[in-house]
């Protein structure tokens, strides 16, 4: 998704015949597919492609989007134009959003395939194309490219998440505790972060780091879907906690013998 809004902050400009794409897309996204659609029709070529799947996209009209950008993605191939990888890359983000994974690995798969992608581009094709493998049960498959990816953009908090993440569910919570912690340092109020750091320090033991974190997460983002669910996990901690049976006293020494 990432690569898909920023290829809309790009497009800020780009005509559609009057009006640019990306004004029309954030206008009206239903108005802009039609008005992309019949660019497209009217021999647009590449461009009317690229402002069709951004508009699709706008719609969360996933699959059609996916297809834009695939075939904006072989159009370029043909003109031998670097953006293929651009396209490419668009066109793996969708079909995640439209649940298919399989789909978004091939079409990853063929943007890592090109030698256009600049390093930074490279590194998120390859975090996305972890989140496919994930979705496909390819823990291994995106371990590795959690790793390639973080190696290119050490700097993206969300790469850390996202290897702590499957950290945890590999059952490797010391990696886990590691990632994640390098995650908040990048992006401390992110509340999906911080939710995660919580998760992971309850299922380490550490209790107390558990509510630090969750409540900080609650109060980032105490309307949103990570805010929601830590308020949730302090509730339940709390009423496990007083549902716990009390520590039995110590017992009273033994009287010495004179």
């Amino acid at each position: 998704m990432t690569i898909i809004l920023l290829a809309l902050a790009a497009l800020q400009g780009t005509p559609v015949d009057a009006p640019s794409c990306a004004a029309m897309v954030r206008a009206s996204p239903e108005q802009a597919i039609a008005a992309a659609d019949a660019w497209r029709l009217r021999g647009g070529g590449l461009e009317a492609r690229n402002c069709l799947g951004l508009a699709y996209a706008a719609a969360e009209r996933w699959a059609p989007a996916a297809a834009a950008f695939e075939q904006a993605a072989r159009e370029a191939e043909g003109r031998r134009e670097g953006r293929s990888a651009d396209f490419w890359a668009q066109s793996g983000n969708a079909w995640l959003a439209a649940g298919n994974a399989a789909a978004a690995v091939k079409a990853f798969d063929a943007a890592l395939a090109t030698s256009a992608l600049q390093a930074e581009l490279r590194g998120e094709v390859h975090l996305d194309r972890a989140r496919a493998q994930v979705a496909l049960g390819g823990s291994a498959a995106a371990r590795a490219d959690l790793d390639r990816g973080l190696s290119l953009v050490p700097a993206d908090p969300f790469g850390w998440y996202l290897s702590a993440a499957l950290a945890r569910r590999d059952n490797d919570l010391a990696r886990a505790q590691k990632d994640i912690a390098k995650a908040i340092e990048l992006a401390p109020h992110e509340p999906r972060l911080l939710l995660e750091g919580g998760n992971i320090a309850g299922l380490s033991g550490d209790l107390a780091a558990a509510r630090a974190l969750h409540a900080r997460a609650a109060k980032a983002d105490p309307e949103g879907e990570a805010g929601r669910a830590a308020a949730a996990a302090l509730l339940a901690n709390t009423a496990a906690e007083a549902e716990a049976p009390a520590a039995p006293a110590a017992p009273k020494p033994a009287p010495q013998s004179r």
